[in-house]
């Protein structure tokens, strides 16, 4: 059989439109190896087949335009657009290249070996096929350094500048200087016993990876929206890689500081340190989240016995303003959601955790006046200290980082920013996604907002035939064809 005729790159070039689109270069083979974005088609695929650039260009790249044999390009109708089509065409190819530049960026991972008698975590930047635990990568390596050091305090976990001693009795001495004095565990210990600190420590991590997750998202769509397309696209690249490491989390068997006994206990030591008359088994915690004041959120999370029930998770759109006021934001969600507890006739919860301080706590509590509703325990958590603040004359608390009760706080404070930044960031891609019919001629505020009220999203919209998009109040059988049209010239093949 013979060779295909090879392909004339620069003459395909020359018939490229100038619009925003994705490009795939393919090899011989007709594999796909490299996946790119553009804002004017032609001008950026051109770059690629210019000999003066060629000896200017780093290694790598060099070596993947030798490997082109041919490119496909699919066009769309906006930056935003594009950016997004080429993350998912990213995740669904696989290309050599795509793999080896997100590789190189060499973003901080952190080490965790767990066959050591002592584990350490350590800061690396590149990631071995061996038996440790890496959580990461990590866009913000000043934040991820200051994480670590809290996390020394607050689980006396040993870093990468430590260097224990073992004592002749079997122990572990971690420090002899005077860093012992510093950090509120003992100095002295078994490895049994730092092991335990390992795992807590682990678990911390492991939750603050995917809050970072959530955050990354929110950032990268700000980006888009913003045009700042280079940026979106590096956050994109540390979100896939993010998201790879937690896939691919190994199943240690070690402790779960959220099982049920050690949950039971942290519930009576919360109790204890609230001064309340029982172990308070159920608790709800409220975040707002925004991003400069767009998209003001709310999510509402619900751990049982130390641990999260997902079937009671609430999130919030603030409907009674609009605008950047988080102490308006909690007094409505907090109203909703009791007000709803109470038509219903459902029991309150034993505490209620606002994320925030006298503020927000004033507003929870104006929340429960206007419902007429006795408030049950109800306490702020403000994170520069991890300080409790209680919503009578008491005296603010701060318990022992590794207190199990502030812990328990912790992760139930950490999993509603979580839960609300989730959500953040789907409305912002449904935005993106949504914007696709703004060039539809014709299409006003009412008619678009009745085809979403119809459809429920764009992805149904797209699936739609001509005549179900003429059953649709104010389109008849010529605006349904040409919207149909018109929807499926921008759509990119599956």
């Amino acid at each position: 059989m013979p060779a295909p005729e090879p392909v004339n790159l620069k003459e395909k070039v020359r018939h490229l439109p100038e619009k925003p689109g994705v490009y795939l270069m393919k090899d011989r083979l007709g594999r796909i190896i490299y996946v790119g974005k553009a804002k004017a088609l032609k001008k950026r695929v051109s770059t690629y087949f210019q000999p003066s650039r060629a000896m200017t260009l780093h290694p790598k790249i060099r070596a993947l335009i030798q490997m082109i044999a041919d490119f496909d390009t699919i066009e769309v109708k906006s930056e935003p657009e594009a950016l997004l089509l080429e993350g998912k065409l990213i995740k669904q190819w696989k290309p050599k290249y795509n793999t080896d530049f997100t590789d190189d960026k060499r973003f901080l991972q952190v080490r965790v070996d767990l066959t050591q008698e002592l584990p350490r975590f350590v800061l690396i930047r590149f990631k071995k096929d061996d038996r440790a635990r890496y959580f990461g990568p990590f866009a913000h390596s000043n934040l991820l350094r200051k994480t670590l050091a809290q996390m020394r305090r607050q689980f006396g976990i040993l870093l990468g500048d430590a260097s224990p001693k073992k004592l002749p009795d079997g122990r572990w001495q971690l420090y002899d200087d005077v860093r012992q004095e510093l950090y509120g565990f003992a100095n002295e210990t078994t490895a049994a016993d730092y092991r335990l600190r390992v795992d807590a420590a682990c678990a911390f991590l492991d939750g603050k990876s995917r809050e970072w997750l959530e955050t990354l998202r929110a950032e990268m769509l700000a980006a888009a929206e913003k045009h700042e397309f280079e940026k979106a696209a590096e956050l994109r690249d540390i979100v896939f890689a993010l998201q790879k490491t937690l896939a691919k989390t190994r199943n240690f068997e070690r402790s779960d500081p959220s099982a049920p006994e050690i949950g039971a206990e942290a519930s009576r030591l919360l109790g204890e340190a609230l001064g309340l008359k029982t172990a308070p088994r159920t608790l709800e915690c409220f975040d707002i989240s925004h991003i400069s004041g767009t998209f003001v959120v709310a999510s509402m999370v619900h751990f049982a016995d130390g641990r999260p029930n997902k079937d009671l998770y609430r999130r919030f759109q603030i409907k009674s303003f609009i605008g950047n006021d988080d102490f308006r934001a909690m007094e409505e969600v907090v109203g909703r959601r009791y007000r709803r507890l109470k038509e219903e006739g459902k029991p309150m919860p034993d505490l209620v955790v606002i994320d925030g301080g006298r503020g927000q706590i004033g507003a929870a509590l104006k929340a429960f006046v206007a419902i007429d509703v006795e408030p049950p325990a109800l306490i702020g958590l403000a994170k520069k200290h991890e300080t409790i603040i209680f919503p009578d004359a008491r005296a603010p608390l701060n318990l022992p980082l590794n207190h199990p009760a502030l812990n328990l706080l912790q992760r139930l404070r950490d999993e509603a920013h979580r839960f609300a930044n989730t959500y953040n960031a789907d409305l912002r891609s449904k935005k993106i996604r949504e914007s696709v019919l703004d060039d539809f001629p014709g299409l006003g505020t009412v008619r678009r907002a009745a085809l979403l009220a119809h459809f429920g999203s764009i992805e149904r919209l797209r699936a739609a035939t001509e005549d179900q998009l003429a059953a649709v109040e104010g389109f008849g059988p010529r605006m349904a064809a040409d919207l149909h049209a018109f929807l499926h010239s921008e759509t990119p093949p599956a």
